[in-house]
């Protein structure tokens, strides 16, 4: 039999200007939780496309967070092995 988990992921974003941000929360099933940022700047000669800018900087905020994920995974391995992991992705 299989347990099923889930994480809870938030993102919010805010404009301002010609800079948009997005702010990321994710809840882990250990209940911890990590934050993260991303940002995007439009050209001032593009034309206003919100949904770009909020794609463009929720995805920088979630890869931070999935590099922050794969620390936190390595460092579990190498206390429960007692020998240093390779991530394969850096």
């Amino acid at each position: 039999m299989s347990t099923l988990v889930g994480w809870h992921v938030e993102l919010e974003f805010t404009e301002e200007g010609h800079r948009t941000g997005a702010a990321a929360l994710v809840r882990l099933g250990d209940g911890s939780e990590m934050r993260a940022r991303g940002y995007a700047m439009r050209h001032p000669s593009d034309p206003e496309q919100l949904r770009v800018g909020e794609e463009i900087a929720g995805a920088r905020a979630l890869m931070d967070l999935a590099s922050q994920m794969l620390q936190k995974a390595h460092a579990e391995i190498d206390q429960a092995t007692g020998r240093r992991s390779h991530p394969l992705n850096r």
